[in-house]
């Protein structure tokens, strides 16, 4: 999974979807036929996610332009949302007057076992980030409060946190983004890379796994 789970206040907020929102039929949507019987609809379309990710783009030009930074994605399921947020930035950047040089780095945050976070927290690829040293950093992906006190240590210049999707989840201790793409009401969803236990990576919308989608694939 590659979400954010934090109930918003005071930040610049994403496109909110209502806890009673329906979805859309997935009847209106192509979606892989082996998934038949696993999702219960799509909450968010590719077309909209590739929108919104293009304003988050251009956000992050505005704020950070002619900064050297480093996107810092957080793999698995954040590398869809953080290629494609890229791919925007850097077209933006060649067609502006001011740019953005940009270096990506990928490490790994395993935190889910089926639909369930855990405390047992991985963290790969993480172990020597001293070329961060000065640098402004945009992360993206999930689970960042415990990767930011280790980014931290390395002295970056800044640090900005990119988020697809929100949680309205009442937690003690959160870590709220900078840039915000959809703020969702507490549904496990996969697609566009998020996944459950690794199946629905394959999947173009973001939907909400239905029950026998979980019996199905649960380890």
């Amino acid at each position: 999974m590659a979400e954010v789970c934090v109930r918003l206040e005071g930040k610049r907020d994403g496109i909110v979807i209502h806890d009673d929102w329906p979805g859309y039929s997935l009847d209106l949507f192509s979606y892989p036929a082996h998934y038949s019987g696993d999702l219960d609809y799509v909450i968010i379309p590719h077309g909209v996610i590739m929108d919104r990710t293009e304003r988050l783009a251009r956000n992050i030009m505005d704020d950070l332009g002619d900064h050297d930074i480093v996107v810092l994605c957080v793999l698995k399921g954040g590398y869809q949302f953080c290629a494609d947020l890229v791919d925007r930035i850097k077209a933006l950047s060649c067609n502006s007057d001011h740019t953005i040089p940009m270096r990506v780095h990928f490490i790994r945050l395993k935190s889910y076992l089926n639909d369930q976070s855990t405390e047992d927290l991985h963290i790969l690829g993480a172990e020597d980030l001293s070329f961060l040293s000065g640098k402004g950093i945009v992360g993206t992906g999930k689970t960042m409060k415990t990767l930011l006190k280790h980014v931290e240590s390395f002295r970056p210049k800044m640090i900005k946190i990119a988020g697809l999707l929100v949680k309205r989840v009442q937690l003690s201790s959160t870590c709220i983004p900078d840039y915000v793409g959809f703020e969702i009401p507490n549904r496990f969803v996969v697609g566009y890379a998020l996944d459950y236990n690794e199946y629905f990576r394959d999947l173009n919308h973001i939907c909400v796994i239905s029950e026998s989608g979980k019996k199905k694939y649960k380890i």
